[in-house]
This record gives structure tokens, sequence and C-alpha cells, in this order.
């Protein structure tokens, strides 16, 4: 080979990532020679008369995986059929091996670019792209191009870019080649080029701006979760793993098969996340996920608890593998396997979570709930819902179909609750449409307002012959602690400002009026109670409960008047409930009748033992504290609820040493036993890098009070960098066990170190 006296050099223009790079031919690997049975079978002839023929591709997979930050991907460094992941709009670099030369003054050279999975195609299909090699300066932007680069010997290296609104797929690619004077030749490379969706391109309708924001929301395949109850909200890990085996597969068979997305459709975000919020749900095709909201344990037979995922890849794996959908989710797990989705096809996505989420069954953006003289919830009147949390997700995208001040975040949800356009699916409703009260935006921006700003009514049903009467309208209640993942922190981000405006504020009651003038929904006007503020009455709940202790519940009563005493009588209830909202069994209920005398405080403690609440406890250890009291000789009725949770302990993750990329280390789990009863059958569920599948360790012996479940497992990561280890833990007495650790992970030469651990 000869000697290369200057490096070949590139720009990326601006609109790709922004930065110029220069490469040298000497440094890039050979690809061996292939095979002639990728070649037609006129190749002996045509090599005899001279004409250019192609023996390999070397896709160059380190330098493109770098520029196009695709590098982690499964398919880019598994040992055989290696393939190229890249993204639209930007360049990538291919390195020809040719059995001569090229020579620009009598060789034509053209690249046939077709998706893999189009069986009819035609020259001017938007699923085929005939390109021909070009001299540098002469491309139309915008367009598939393919640029020459430089060559050495038989080496010819060549750039090219995808179009920036090009389908989203896996791509085929023929190279034709000939004679100026006559003879072609043609060659098919046997592995297909991966085409995804690109934030770091300007062109891109999912352009997001800011590194940390597209590391963050893109590239990040590790993160948190917030589930619990809006005073106590609990973190979740949960591993993404959108690089892993046979989840960009999967994304791509999600889009084509069940969403049946075809066609131009399938380079549109917007038709894409549509479709992808129906497919991982179950409900109307044979989509990703099976939902199960049973409380209790034997409702889950033949699954798995959503409690004991750790993250997407075992899901994904299974599907994938048998196309039937898993068994089961509730809405956290739903919006993780579809933020793995988006992430693996380079559409910017998180998970938000709402507390105190409105399920607005009848559209008319208030929740009516219809209690009886005990407080008992009659669900029968109504499927409207307010559910302790929800989990949906966000999409950053351009929405040219509602206008340029609608772009950025939109709500997405997989999990089935109301049909859109006859599916179980909702979104991408713009978060701007949401704060502004724009309900009539497609796709379900009502729905999504309602969700976190509906009003809920509280009624009282005495019997059939009897009126409802109208105990409560809250108007604040509902949105609560809207949250997600933090950029670059295992920590909290409060987003609710982004979807309403504050509470309790004028904007915030003008923006409720105007959506309610904008709905089709006719309704009653409401009324409330007479005016009476005599006495007052306040919740506490003391202290951070754990699981295994006992709490107790106080009502504080203030009378108010400087002259009438009033009698106070009611019952305080604490119930199981379920994350929608649905109560379970009751747990303890106390009667109380009190006479209070003017300017004269009292109270009601109702003491709650381990043993009362706990074989009571639903699938998260949820509660419903409601206090239903009547001025007696006022004949007004005062109602209160509020959500509690026991806090479950933390799995500690240590490791030993330092971990560095390709080098094994040793990981150990720890869990302190809480109840006062030992944990029997425990197991640990652990995601982490290196493990191809999700790793279950059972634990021997049980664990006696006090006393610590511990296990070890090793692993091995595959790159250096930030890599997350999630773990899970449960028994036949303790579920919803979870834990995480950070790592940096350094390179071989060097040493790593655990950032975060813990939740």
């Amino acid at each position: 080979m000869g000697v290369v006296k200057s490096k070949v050099s590139r720009w990326c223009p601006p609109q790709c990532c922004g930065r110029s790079e220069s490469y040298d031919l000497r440094e890039l690997p050979r690809p061996p020679r292939l095979d002639t049975s990728n070649l037609s079978n006129d190749v002996t002839d045509g090599t005899r008369l001279g004409v250019l023929a192609v023996q390999g591709i070397d896709f160059c997979n380190e330098t493109n995986g770098e520029n196009h930050h695709t590098s982690k991907f499964n398919l880019m460094s598994r040992p055989e059929d290696r393939c190229l992941v890249v993204r639209r709009g930007q360049a990538f670099k291919l390195d020809l091996l040719l059995n001569r030369p090229y020579d620009a003054s009598r060789d034509a050279l053209s690249f046939i670019f077709y998706v893999s999975d189009v069986e009819k195609r035609g020259p001017s299909d938007d699923t085929s792209a005939a390109v021909p090699l070009l001299d540098k300066g002469t491309e139309m932007p915008g367009a598939w191009t393919a640029v020459y680069e430089g060559q050495m010997d038989s080496h010819l290296m060549v750039a090219v870019t995808a179009s920036a609104n090009c389908i989203v797929a896996a791509w085929r690619l023929d190279i034709d080649t000939k004679l100026k004077t006559g003879g072609s030749l043609s060659y098919t490379h046997p592995q297909p080029i991966y085409v995804l969706f690109n934030p770091w391109c300007l062109n891109d309708e999912v352009y997001m701006p800011g590194h940390s924001h597209r590391e963050e929301y893109v590239q990040e395949d590790g993160g948190l979760m917030f589930r619990g109850v809006y005073n106590r909200i609990k973190p979740t890990p949960w591993n993404y793993a959108q690089y892993e085996k046979d989840i960009l597969d999967c994304a791509l068979y999600l889009v084509r098969e069940i969403g049946k997305v075809k066609g131009r459709a399938r380079s549109d975000p917007i038709r894409t996340v549509r479709a992808l919020s129906a497919a991982v749900n179950a409900q109307d095709d044979n989509g990703v996920l099976i939902g199960n909201w049973g409380a209790e344990l034997s409702d889950y037979d033949g699954g798995t608890h959503p409690l004991k995922w750790v993250g997407s890849l075992a899901i994904l794996q299974k599907y994938y593998t048998k196309k039937k959908p898993v068994k089961y989710a509730q809405c956290w797990v739903y919006a993780g396997v579809l933020t793995t989705i988006c992430r693996a096809l380079g559409i910017p996505c998180r998970p938000v979570t709402g507390y105190d989420a409105a399920h607005d069954s009848q559209g008319s953006l208030t929740v009516d709930i219809i209690k009886d003289e005990d407080g008992n919830t009659l669900d029968h009147f109504t499927q409207d819902s307010v559910w302790n949390y929800h989990v949906w997700n966000e999409v950053w995208m351009e929405r040219p179909d509602l206008g340029p001040e609608y772009g950025g975040w939109q709500a997405i949800d997989s999990t089935p609750q109301e049909m859109s356009e006859d599916l179980f699916r909702c979104g991408p409703a713009s978060i701007r449409a949401v704060r502004d009260a724009d309900i009539q935006k497609p796709y379900d921006a009502g729905y999504v307002f309602a969700q976190v700003n509906a009003d809920k009514v509280l009624w009282k049903y005495s019997g059939e012959i009897q009126p409802l009467k109208l105990l409560a309208r809250d108007t604040t209640s509902v949105g609560q602690n809207i949250s997600t993942k933090a950029i670059g922190k295992m920590e909290r981000e409060d987003i609710t400002d982004s979807y309403k405006f504050p509470e309790r504020t004028w904007e915030e009651r003008a923006t409720m009026e105007k959506a309610l003038r904008r709905s089709s929904n006719i309704f009653a006007r409401y009324y409330l109670n007479d005016a009476f503020n005599d006495v007052v009455f306040d919740f506490e709940l003391r202290d951070d409960i754990k699981i295994g202790q006992d709490f107790s519940v106080i009502l504080h009563m203030n009378n108010r008047s400087l002259e009438s005493k009033h009698q106070v009588k009611g019952v305080l209830r604490v119930d199981t409930v379920t994350y929608t909202g649905k109560s379970g069994e009751s747990v303890k209920r106390q009667e109380f009748d009190t006479t209070l005398a003017p300017e004269a405080k009292d109270q009601v403690t109702m003491l709650v033992t381990f043993d009362e609440y706990y074989k009571r406890l639903i699938d998260q250890a949820s509660f419903n504290i409601a206090c239903l009291a009547s001025i007696v000789d006022k004949n007004f009725d005062y109602f209160a609820q509020d959500d509690f949770r026991v806090r479950n302990p933390d799995i500690k993750i240590t490791v030993e040493g330092k971990p560095v990329s390709h080098k094994e280390f040793t990981v150990t789990v720890k869990l302190e036993n809480p109840l006062p009863i030992p944990l029997k059958n425990g197991k640990f569920y652990i995601q982490g890098p290196g493990l191809d599948e999700q790793l279950k360790i059972s634990l021997d012996e049980n664990v006696p009070p006090g006393e610590f479940a511990t296990a070890q497992f090793k692993l091995t990561p595959p790159w250096a960098g930030r890599h997350q280890i999630s773990a899970k833990f449960t028994s036949k007495e303790i579920h919803d066990i979870d834990g995480f650790l950070i790592l940096m992970v350094a390179p071989p030469e060097t040493n790593g170190y655990s950032e975060t651990n813990g939740l």
C-alpha cells in the first residue's frame, strides 16, 4: 500500500452534530476478502471485461457508532454478522473493498437502499432510494447522498447520508457498478443498515437541543420512575436496556406489524408514537403487555407480578421470541417498556408520574365519588376514579400538524384506560395544549387535561328515594407532584408547572373554566353546602412509618365559635386501597360522638397495629384514611380522606473493587427484614451491565426478623461509562422492595468508581 500524505477531512453540517472531524485511511480496519456468493452470476465475466467489482464493505462501526451515538447497540458489537446502526440526516462512512482502484473517468457507481421488509418497491418509492456516487459539493441537501471521500489502493471511502425524513427501519444495500463504455455488476451486502430518528439533526422532527437532554432522554439506558402516594413518593429504578439483544428489532416489529404503520408513515414520529401507545398494550391486538390490577397474589398466576419486573429487557426479549403478549403489567411497567422502545428508535422519551391522577371516564372534566352513611365508596354509580399515582410518557418532537408553538414534550400513554379512535391508546397530546386548556387539539388533550386538573366532587348517598347530598367539591387535589427523573441525577424533578398553573390561582381557575366551556359534555351544575366553618377538622399521620411498625391516625377538631357548642358524630376508618383508587378490605373503623364546647379542641386517635393491617395489605401497601363526620345540630356533613403508605426498606448494593470494562467484578445485594416474622422463599431479581437476561437468585434459607437477606453475583460490563444495577426482592411476606446502584466503569487502563447507591 502507498503512503497517505494527508488526512481526508469532512465537515459535518450543523444540522447533524455541528463539528468538524478528520480520519486517517491508514487507521481504518480492513475487511477480509469476502467470498463471491454476494456477487451476481456475471462477476467473472464482468471483471474479465474490467468492470469495477465490490468484494466487501467495512461499515466502520467504531467510527460511525461514535459519531451517531449508536456504539452501545448490541447489533454493532456482536462477534458475528455485525450490523450498522446510524441516524438519519447525518453522514456515515463506508469503506468499500474493490477488485481494483476506482476511476471516476471510466466507472459509475450507485448505491441502492431499500427497506428490508418491503417486498415490492419502485425506483421512486419512499421505501427505496437510488443514490449515485457524487463528488463533494455536488450533492443535493436534504436528499439521500453518497459522496466520494477518498481512496487508497482498492479501498474506496464513501460518506452516505440518509434523508432527514426517511423511513426509520432496517435498510438493505445493493451496489451497482458499471463501465461508462458498457458492462455492469451488482453487489448485495448480507447485513442490513438500521436507520433511526436523529435528535442531533436540526432537520429531523425529533431534534432536541442540549447535549445533556439528548444524553438523558435518548442515550441513558437506566433511570428512575416514581410511585407511592403524593405524600410518600417512592423512587423505583428501571433498566430500559434499549441497546441489548433483540430490543431494536422488537421496536421496529411493533411499529410495522402491531402498530400497522406502513409506507411513508414510518418516517413520521407522530404516527409512530401514537401507534406504539397502542402496541405496547395487548388490549386491541397482539401487543407486548397484558394488564392486571388484581388485589390478590393469586390473581397473577400464570405470569409475573408487575412488582417483580426490574426493567424492560426480560419483557421485550420474551415477547419478541414468542410474539405473544407478556403477563403482567401495571402503569409503570407500560411506561418503562414504552420508554425503551422510543429511545431505541431515537425518539427522546421519559416516564412521568402524576399523583392523584384522575380517570375521567365520561369526559366531563369532573370526577364524582359517592359515599354511603359509613363512608364506603359506592363504585357502581360511576366509573370515574382517582389513582394514587399514574405513570405515562412524554416524547419530544415538533408538531407541524398543530403549529410551532405546540412542539416540545408530548404526552403519550400505553396503559389501556380509555379508547381513542377505537383503540386503547393516548396521545401524542401537546403539553402546551394541555396547560392552555386547548382540549380539542389532537390527540387526547382533553383526557390528559382532566387527568391532571379535574375537579373532584364528593357526594353522600342516603338511599334510593333520597337526593344525593354534596359533601365537598375539591378543585386542588387532582394532579399533584407531577414528577420525572432529573437530568444527570438520580433525583426527582417536579414538572407540575408544565401541565397546569399553580393551584388556587386565578389563572388555574380561568383555565379550568375555559376547558369546561370547550367540553362537549353536558353535566349538572353543582352547588356547595351552605357556608359553615365553625368546626375545623384536620388529619395527622405521625412519623414516617416503616412496614412492620404500628401507626396512629389522629383527627383534630377545633370549635372556633365563641358562643355555640356543637355535637360532632362520625366514623374514622382505614381501608386498604389499590393505587388505582379501588378500595380493598377495611382495616379498622372507629365511631365517635363528642360535644365541643365554645373554643374547645378535641381529637380522635385510632391506633392501627401491624397485626391489624398486615394480612389485609394489597399490592403496594397503600391505605385510604377517611373521616365522615356530622355536625348534628347544624345538619352539616364533613368528609375528608387522605392516602397513606407504609414505607418498605431499600436494597443496598455494593461492589468489590473498582469496576473496569470487560473485567469481572463481584456485586453484593443486601436487605434487612423489617417484619416481626421471618421472610420465606426470598428471591432477588437483577438487571445490570453485561447481563443478557434478567438474573434471578433464590435464597436457600429463611430470613429471621432483623436479619439480612444477602446474595452475591458477578458482572462484566461491556463498555466503559455510566451503568445502572437494579434489584428487586420478593418473598411470601413482603413485596415491592427495590434498590439501585449507579456505577462509573472505567476503561481497562484506569479505575472506576461508584457514584450513587440506594433509593
